[in-house]
């Protein structure tokens, strides 16, 4: 098998090809549906995850990671600790990490570290957090693991999958105003259901994609899994590659998908996209803004891994800027990173937010995950710019979530119900 060949193979699609080359003793090209032991180029895992691994690591009798540059750890969910039992598994963490050599980050969402600091065009990545897939904005094969197989990796060095079957989402057409990524990803899950890319490659791609900042990519790429996906991936283009040149990184390998590959299409046109939600208590359960403006809302939050960079918080501010959050609703901004709190610090963006009467975390999961820094109460209504409304998702089991844009977000924190951000822009 030669590796030049695989690439340059127009039958092959960008998840069988980069599963065929990053094979550990095969040397045969892999199609989906079948197995291929792969090697890692990086393994990480959360402060939700990460324990579990650890332990289970010992019980394997595992002595060192196989190789500690490609490890990390990232404490995210509760930072800081808002328990002494959390506290003691943050513990756990900073001494592994001390003890292997692994880099430990604290204080910023482990999606926005990866994007930041680690991920390059043809890279393998997995991580224990679902929505590992959000880095194929950059063109890697990204996708979430359970704890226990975290540890295993951090063994070997490697991990078997089934090479998925690809979905190719077309988006034709540019944005309308007051329309972004949060939107596609809600129409395009809305389209085919919460388990429509089961087990999916899905591949973003067309017109519209060109026009996508590497944020709105990865916005994309995180909200795949919630179709089902098992990773996601916009191909390196002119747009990634500014972006990687800005952060002084350098493609893998650049694997296109083929041309003549057989996969399952749709088409999304984008122009004729509106401002949507996905209404309790499902991501699937999508409608139009419209159709349930005017719903009161407690709180209002802006943050996590989907919504919470620095291109989100700017938008948001344009909804803001010269306006009062409603009297009575709470707006919870979390920046995704440090990184994304000083650039907007700089900017004048949190100083805009907190003039319209935001309240500023710092950079952690927070609200998203519902642990701390905006825990609903009974009966309570949130629209937030995270990827998940199950029940219970952000506290009580009958408190209520809707999804939407950051946009949207800030709209309907302005208006106290929710609102169309159009008429604000």
């Amino acid at each position: 098998m030669n590796r030049v060949d695989v690439l340059r193979d127009e039958h092959l699609t960008f998840a069988e090809k980069i599963l065929t080359l990053k094979q550990v003793e095969e040397n045969v090209i892999k199609r989906s549906g079948e197995i291929a032991v792969v090697s890692v180029d990086l393994a990480a895992g959360q402060d939700g995850t990460s324990p579990l691994a650890i332990k289970v690591f010992r019980e394997m009798g595992g002595g060192k990671v196989w190789n500690p540059d490609k490890a990390l750890l990232v404490i995210d969910h509760t930072y800081p600790s808002a328990s002494s039992q959390i506290s003691d598994l943050h513990k756990l963490m900073r001494s592994f990490a001390r003890e292997q050599g692994i880099r430990l980050v604290e204080g910023s969402v482990i999606h926005q570290v990866l994007l930041e600091d680690y991920v390059a065009p043809g890279m393998l990545v997995v991580g224990a957090d679902s929505h590992t897939t959000t880095h194929g904005a950059l063109g890697a094969f990204a996708t979430g693991i359970g704890s226990t197989e975290l540890a295993a990796v951090w063994l070997e060095g490697s991990i078997w999958l089934k090479v998925p079957e690809t979905l190719r989402v077309r988006l034709d057409g540019s944005l309308p105003k007051g329309v972004y990524a949060k939107d596609i990803a809600l129409a395009f899950i809305g389209q085919v259901g919460a388990d429509g890319a089961n087990y999916k490659s899905v591949e973003w791609r067309g017109d519209a994609i060109s026009k996508l900042s590497v944020a709105s990519r990865a916005t994309l790429c995180n909200m795949s899994m919630e179709a089902g996906a098992k990773n996601a991936v916009v191909e390196y283009d002119s747009v990634a590659k500014s972006y990687l040149e800005e952060v002084g990184r350098s493609p893998f390998v650049v694997v296109e998908s083929g041309k003549k590959a057989e996969v399952e299409e749709i088409s999304v046109d984008c122009f004729k996209l509106e401002p949507v939600v996905a209404a309790p208590s499902r991501v699937d359960n999508v409608k139009a803004v419209r159709e349930v403006e005017g719903t009161p809302i407690d709180q209002a939050f802006i943050g996590s891994c989907t919504n919470g960079r620095l291109e989100d918080l700017v938008e948001a501010a344009k909804v803001l800027r010269g306006r009062k959050v409603k009297d009575g609703v709470r707006l919870i901004v979390t920046p995704a990173s440090r990184r994304v709190y000083y650039e907007a610090l700089r900017l004048g963006v949190l100083e805009a937010l907190f003039k319209a009467g935001a309240v500023i975390t710092n950079p952690t999961c927070g609200a998203c995950v519902g642990t701390h820094l905006g825990i609903l109460g009974e009966g309570e209504v949130a629209i937030s710019s995270s990827n998940r409304n199950f029940i219970g998702r952000m506290g009580h089991p009958k408190s209520q979530v809707y999804l939407a844009s950051p946009a949207t977000v800030a709209a309907s924190a302005v208006r106290g119900a929710i609102s169309d951000p159009r008429d604000l822009l």
